[in-house]
């Protein structure tokens, strides 16, 4: 490592993922990728009926090359016919049934393309962080190739942030490299090269707990600013991580707060921005007219509100939860891999950064409450508690650097670091 910087293995790792991600171009998106590709197409000035041709071309495509792909590997038809113009039909005819008959209805409103009932579209409009993220991209490369590498983008901004992240803390540059490539290759990096927002939740997630790390390494005025940022961003991107993230933080504060009997100092003003950032983000959201919970719970209970509305809303959604995460509890138990993960890195983070490891079980938790939010089992895999996974992004290369050994002090107790290399290490 001595003889380059770690700047190029920096650019190093998020090149290799880069062009690792070259194997799959397509395929890579769900649902929700055409409200959010037809929202940015609107935003560049496409009509409804363009935004729409493209987006299920898009979308289309993408079930081609899911259908090619398995048809190519299929024991018993690999040697028949290629099924690639049957499904681009059958995908087209029907995609276009329904946005037809909605548009002929007059359902022209926001900047989406009617896909679904207006209520559900509904959640859609009020995200336009990452519709904004995608214009030029989707100008400059077009649909496919401007959401791949806006993904790749995103996807490379959040491993690299990891590495700030653990440098920030003293870390080494070895164990820094390390959280930047487990952000590639647990299921961070797979799902943020989705077109979908989780990807920009991981990544402004990241930045503010860089901030955080920055507070508690004595930049308190720089720390603070980028958590506020991040919160703020989070709120276009979508509103309910940024009331998540800003309460949990504000939590993790006050906890470090009431331990050391001392409200006062970097800690407190961290808090407080956690706390104005969730109080604010609940303010706009009534003031916007935001979907309100109970809109939530009728659109996860209705089916996408296909089914009348549900009388009896919360105590059939506690009821769901109470099933969703006993099932859960036994998956997890069945492949442990998540909470063998999850108690190795709280492990480590807590033994090397205690401060700091608050804070980061306070991000990790917004991701059980995204799920929380969201109890179905069948909902695209596990991306909606996607966000715990920067536990072990950070925890398990402290927990090697601990197994490791301690690392050499320079004269008078201090350890080199990146920021401040007349202070002691933050334990």
């Amino acid at each position: 490592m001595k003889a380059r910087s770690p700047r190029f293995w920096v650019l190093v790792l998020a090149a290799v993922f880069a062009l690792l991600q070259l194997a799959n171009v397509t395929g890579r998106d769900t649902p929700d990728t055409k409200n959010y590709l037809s929202y940015a197409l609107s935003l560049r000035g496409e009509s409804k009926h363009d935004a729409a041709a493209a987006t299920i071309d898009y979308a289309c495509a993408g079930k081609v090359a899911i259908a090619h792909r398995n048809h190519d590997v299929d024991v018993i038809r690999f040697h028949a016919a290629s099924p690639d113009a049957r499904v681009l039909e059958e995908c087209r005819r029907d995609q276009w049934r329904g946005v037809s008959k909605r548009l002929a209805a007059g359902e022209t409103a926001g900047h989406t393309v009617p896909f679904m009932p207006p209520r559900f579209m509904r959640i859609f409009e009020v995200r336009p962080g990452y519709p904004v993220l995608l214009v030029p991209f989707i100008t400059v490369l077009g649909v496919t190739w401007g959401l791949w590498a806006s993904a790749v983008v995103i996807t490379v901004a959040g491993g690299v942030l990891a590495f700030l992240v653990l440098r920030s803390l003293r870390a080494s540059t070895v164990t820094a490299l390390t959280g930047q490539a487990l952000f590639y290759v647990l299921p961070c990096g797979t799902t943020a090269m989705r077109p979908m927002t989780e990807g920009l939740l991981l990544t402004l997630t990241l930045a503010a707990l860089w901030g955080c790390a920055l507070v508690l390494e004595g930049r308190a005025r720089a720390g603070t600013w980028l958590v506020g940022a991040a919160l703020a961003l989070l709120f276009t991107v979508k509103h309910s991580q940024a009331l998540f993230l800003g309460l949990c933080l504000a939590g993790g504060c006050a906890l470090l707060c009431l331990r050391r009997r001392r409200w006062s100092g970097p800690l407190r003003s961290l808090a407080v921005v956690g706390g104005c950032g969730a109080a604010a983000t609940v303010l706009l959201a009534r003031v916007l007219h935001y979907p309100s919970e109970t809109e939530s719970l009728q659109d996860l209970l209705t089916n996408h509100f296909a089914r009348p509305d549900r009388v009896r809303v919360w105590p059939e959604f506690f009821h769901l939860q109470l099933n969703f995460w006993l099932e859960w509890l036994r998956r997890q138990l069945w492949e442990p891999l998540l909470p063998a993960a999850l108690a190795a890195a709280a492990w480590g983070v807590l033994r090397r950064r205690p401060a700091f490891g608050v804070l980061l079980l306070a991000a990790a938790i917004t991701g059980v409450l995204n799920q929380a939010g969201h109890p179905d089992i069948n909902i695209w895999g596990d991306r909606l508690i996607v966000l715990v996974w920067l536990l072990p992004v950070v925890g398990l290369p402290l927990l090697l650097e601990e197994a490791a050994g301690p690392r050499p002090r320079a004269a008078g107790g201090t350890v080199p670091g990146p920021l401040r290399r007349d202070t002691e290490v933050a334990r």
